[in-house]
């Protein structure tokens, strides 16, 4: 929906349980409503309010939302101009897996039963987990790698549930041993299975822990996330096809970014240079 007054965009990732909006309002009035998911939000500009569990909530530029699923709520524009905001509707099944998963160390293993999460403020005035917000609704938006996602849709559970919800989710990470021996077990994968993109339930299996543990474990041995060094490996294969004279289109399209200016993006972010500047240096 496009307009003079307003707009909004939706996706949705049915694999994850997943729908995400981005909007800007200014004369709609949203009628009560609730919603059979988690709503996580975040206010890019404006500010809007809403009446949510017996109160009228403010949320401002650079301010989060957390609703419960069934939270009865309401919304309209708390600024002359209006409010621009994203927002992430997470299926509470998704929610429970995460956090089961984050409460054992063992591949394939379910954890213990986990008590879904109650967010009793609707508004959190928590940067952090606005930018966590953010981060996942534009990996959805832009098709990101599903590694991409699940790293961003678990950054945000456990993010809201340890800085918002009534009590911190049960964390169970790997002892520095094993956590090595699981980092290099899944980055072998990535380098052995490329350019084939590597689900992170396979990595997990090749690690032997859980998600989770994989995602800690990587991070701390490598200083970088999976999704990181999944795009790293296809940089430094974009260079080399670049070196080889091949067309930025096709180096796009090889390398599996969305274009050759999503392309051009990453590169310049990773190394500093467009491919262009790089390719012409060879004849320095």
């Amino acid at each position: 929906m496009a307009g003079t007054r307003g707009w909004a965009e939706y996706w949705r990732d049915d694999a994850r349980g997943v729908e995400a909006m981005h909007a800007r309002f200014r004369d709609h009035v949203f009628a009560p409503h609730s919603h059979d998911a988690y709503s996580f939000g975040v206010t890019e500009a404006g500010a809007q309010q809403f009446h949510c569990r017996g109160g009228l909530h403010t949320s401002s530029a650079g301010m989060a939302m957390t609703l419960n699923p069934d939270d009865p709520h309401d919304g309209h524009a708390a600024a002359e101009l209006g409010y621009h905001y994203r927002i992430v509707h997470v299926s509470p099944q998704a929610v429970r897996a995460v956090l089961a998963d984050a409460a054992t160390t063992d591949a394939g293993a379910s954890g213990p039963a986990a008590a879904l999460p109650l967010f009793t403020r609707p508004v959190l005035g928590d940067r952090r987990l606005a930018h966590a917000i953010a981060r996942l609704h534009a990996a959805l938006a832009a098709g990101a790698s599903p590694l991409t996602r699940d790293e961003h849709l678990r950054a945000v559970i456990l993010g809201a549930h340890l800085r918002g919800a009534t009590r911190p989710p049960r964390i169970r990470t790997l002892a520095d041993g094993a956590q090595r021996a699981a980092a290099r077990r899944a980055r072998a994968l990535m380098r052995e299975a490329y350019p084939e993109p590597v689900s992170v339930e396979l990595l997990a299996e090749a690690a032997g822990c859980s998600r989770f543990a994989l995602y800690r474990a990587f991070s701390a041995e490598f200083g970088m996330s999976p999704s990181d060094y999944e795009r790293q490996l296809r940089l430094r294969h974009a260079r080399s096809l670049l070196a080889a004279g091949t067309a930025p289109a096709d180096v796009a399209a090889a390398t599996g970014f969305a274009d050759q200016a999503h392309l051009a993006r990453w590169f310049k972010r990773a190394y500093g240079i467009t491919p262009g500047i790089f390719v012409r240096g060879a004849g320095r």
